[in-house]
């Protein structure tokens, strides 16, 4: 997404987040940026930001396959 031209910022929308970010992950058609996606890798499974990250991942939905 490049559209500096106009003063928008260059990035995308973490689903995590919420901040607009220039570098991240793609999963499907949701994007996660790479401060999130570092602290999903490091977040414990028995903490407690790890049951808010599983509800935000459920948001991550595979396209439809059309054939």
């Amino acid at each position: 997404m490049n559209e500096k031209r106009t003063g928008v910022p260059d990035g995308e929308t973490c689903i995590i987040c919420g901040v607009c970010k220039p570098e991240g992950i793609h999963l499907y058609t949701s994007f996660v940026c790479t401060a999130c996606e570092a602290e999903i890798v490091a977040t414990e499974p028995d903490a407690p930001k790890y049951d808010y990250f599983v509800k935000k991942l459920r948001s991550v939905k595979a396209p439809p396959l059309y054939s």
